[in-house]
């Protein structure tokens, strides 16, 4: 038995989603179907508006054979590391294939592209233009056009990219194919298949997202679910840490006086970063630096936990059961299917994550959420 890969946040889960899923297994009927998957906070530093286990049940219910999840550290970070999390993971489960969603569905220009970047002169290249003020994603794709003449900027095809890049990197027996995106990312209307942002939008705007998502992911979908409705946390841990901000990740010294100063003004996690954001930093960086504050992630932890993978299951279908079963005495990395005096210090970062999560729930939800994590019993599909 063999497994191809996939790597997603579903937040929501849509019709592409399951497009893609029904893809896979038309092209690979006999393998099982492996997903990693990023839980309570995405790499743009949003929250997911489903939970972990409600996304496990979507994916086993639509032919998903297991569900991983990818731990905080890697699911909240820069593309690189977004990738490194979720290869090494795939690696380490034999997987076969790997697929993943691209508007150019074009492998070998990715592949091309990504091989690159461990050119000297490509990455000189990078450092003059972040000097000259670039964001990073936009001085990648300067310098892959001014070395190469070939373009590319859409989120999808830079973050497959990062997995060709972590594929050749970590040797992994791994082969990356794509299925063409048939939706535009920035297109913001909704149609039979619509990006996740694109929906989340029209969920805020109290739009009808019925055509564009399965029934069962609008039946899960949280409303209300917004990393706005932290801000009030976030803000009192900037004002009563002010001298302690340089500990957590990613926070440094040209970042500090600019939240010291914005922060008494600010009214919502908008406000905070649009006043602190120049232009060699993306939108979605500083919003992931103020959610490792929110959440009190170290530059020490996350030093470990970047270099501490593990295989966290959530759920798994009979297929994917025996999957597991084939390839266990193989696996190196630590395999948790619950929590135990033998991997509670691995899990300790992704808790406190989940606990700061909850904090969006009503209290009898949140009281179900840290239970149900307590129990941790992986969801079973057919």
């Amino acid at each position: 038995m063999k497994a191809v890969g996939i790597i997603c946040e579903y937040n929501p889960f849509h019709n592409g989603h399951l497009y893609h899923i029904e893809k896979i297994k038309e092209m690979y009927p006999e393998h099982s179907v492996i997903l990693v998957m990023s839980g309570p906070f995405t790499q743009r530093g949003d929250a997911s508006i489903l939970t972990k286990w409600e996304k496990t049940e979507i994916a086993l219910f639509y032919s998903v054979d297991l569900v991983i999840e990818l731990p905080f550290i890697y699911a909240s970070g820069s593309a690189d590391l977004f990738a490194k999390g979720a290869i090494s993971i795939l690696k380490d489960l034999q997987v076969e294939y790997l697929i993943f969603g691209s508007e150019e569905n074009d492998i070998e220009k990715l592949t091309t592209l990504a091989f690159l970047q461990s050119n000297k002169q490509h990455n000189e290249k990078i450092k003059q233009l972040l000097k000259e003020g670039y964001n990073y994603p936009t001085a990648l794709s300067k310098s892959l056009k001014d070395l190469t003449g070939l373009v590319t900027t859409s989120p999808n095809d830079l973050l497959g990219i990062s997995y060709i890049k972590e594929i050749k990197n970590q040797n992994a027996l791994m082969i990356p194919i794509t299925i063409q995106r048939t939706n535009d990312y920035h297109n913001e209307n909704l149609e039979t298949i619509a990006s996740a942002s694109s929906i989340r939008k029209a969920i805020k705007e109290e739009r009808n997202i019925h055509n564009s998502v399965p029934p069962l992911s609008e039946t899960y979908i949280h409303k209300n679910i917004d990393i706005e409705n932290l801000f009030p946390l976030l803000k009192y841990k900037i004002i009563s840490e002010k001298e302690n901000l340089i500990h957590y990740h990613e926070v440094n010294e040209k970042l500090i006086p600019r939240i010291k100063k914005a922060i008494i003004n600010s009214n919502s996690l908008d406000e905070l970063i649009a006043s602190i954001k120049t232009k060699n930093e993306t939108y979605s960086k500083l919003k992931r630096i103020c959610l490792y504050i929110l959440c009190g992630l170290t530059k020490e932890e996350a030093r470990f936990y970047k270099d501490n993978p593990y295989i966290r299951i959530l759920g798994f279908t009979k297929k994917g059961q025996q999957y597991l079963n084939q390839i266990k005495k193989e696996i190196t990395l630590p395999c948790i299917s619950n929590y135990s005096n033998d991997n509670d210090h691995l899990l300790n970062l992704d808790f406190r994550v989940l606990q700061i999560y909850t904090f969006l729930f009503p209290p009898n939800l949140q009281k179900q959420l840290l239970e149900e994590e307590i129990k941790s019993i992986p969801k079973k599909g057919n």
